[in-house]
């Protein structure tokens, strides 16, 4: 049978399961938080204070801080690309309105995502201290450039791409929540940290989905993942660019200035590898073909091999001045 057809009868067969997914992994729109529970209070006479309040507490962060908090926003805003990326994955079907499936996981993760990038990006508006016009500027062209992944409609890679993206997405939120609460600013901490509590648990979600495929299609789903690691799972703003630049610019000096803050490194890539191998029990999966068994050969291997090259990677110390953050002359 056609490898498309397999992974589309694999979707069929564990679609009726994706209900008790969504009742595991996702929290009711009632319960969940919303941005307007940590932001100033527009109907409060109390609303220009506080503020002033998150001007003046936002005024301890560092250069660093602020262009990893206008990368972070713009990837969370760049939202409409994974959406309708994941809607046109195989065995997906968009215009599926039934009590279950798939599509409807993907509307409801939409959901709870669109609160990230709106709380941040309101967040830098009041905090005064990056060019929002440039912010907004970045985030039109990474919506326009799209961006390519190297899962084409496979839900398999897709699904490795999520597991792995979401759980690095949860460590740089997380990060940089930590250092907000250290330099005093206890809501941006609080925020960045509930924030980074989604992403876990849409983490969480996704390495179920492939755990769930590993029962289904052992050797389709090594040979995927195997995949996706030989090409490099990239990040979602690796288009990212400033007005005036070309795709991609801007996205190298984000990850060096990441990198010098401790927020996502090198080294964090090779333990989220390690830790999808161990939760999908990579070394005694059976039934595979030889293929797959030499896919999955290369996959216990590389976490060791990627630790080799992280120990020898440098990265400039020089700031590289970014326009979203700069015109403030902040140092």
């Amino acid at each position: 049978m056609p490898e498309k057809n397999i992974r589309l009868e694999v979707m069929q067969a564990i679609e009726p399961q994706v209900e008790g997914f969504m009742d595991s992994f996702l929290i009711p729109i009632e319960d969940i938080w919303q941005p307007s529970d940590f932001l100033p209070d527009s109907e409060s006479e109390d609303f220009l204070n506080d503020i002033e309040t998150l001007r003046g507490e936002s005024r301890e962060l560092g250069y660093d801080f602020w262009v990893t908090m206008v990368a972070d926003t713009i990837t969370e805003e760049a939202l409409p690309t994974y959406e309708s990326w994941l809607m046109d994955v195989e065995g997906i079907n968009q215009h599926e309105n039934k009590g279950h499936g798939w599509s409807k996981w993907v509307r409801a993760w939409t959901a709870e995502e669109n609160r990230h990038g709106d709380v941040l990006n309101k967040y830098l508006y009041l905090s005064g201290r990056v060019n929002m016009r440039e912010v907004e500027i970045t985030t039109q062209h990474l919506l326009t450039d799209g961006f390519d992944i190297g899962t084409d409609r496979d839900p398999y890679k897709n699904f490795v791409y999520t597991s792995f993206q979401e759980l690095a997405t949860n460590i740089s939120h997380k990060r940089v929540g930590q250092m907000a609460k250290k330099k005093g600013n206890a809501l941006l901490g609080k925020m960045c940290t509930i924030i980074a509590g989604d992403e876990m648990r849409h983490h969480l979600a996704y390495r179920q989905f492939v755990k769930t495929i590993f029962g289904e299609d052992p050797s389709g789903m090594m040979l995927a993942f195997a995949d996706m690691m030989k090409k490099k799972i990239v990040m979602p703003a690796h288009f990212l660019r400033e007005s005036g630049g070309t795709v991609g610019t801007a996205f190298e000096n984000f990850s060096n200035c990441a990198q010098r803050l401790g927020v996502y490194t090198a080294q964090d890539y090779v333990e989220i590898l390690r830790k999808l191998n161990s939760f999908w029990e990579i070394d005694v999966v059976r039934d595979l073909s030889d293929e797959a068994e030499k896919a999955r050969d290369y996959l216990v291997k590389l976490p060791e091999r990627l630790e080799r090259i992280a120990e020898r990677m440098k990265f400039p110390e020089d700031q590289y001045r970014f326009k979203w953050v700069e015109a403030n002359g902040m140092i």
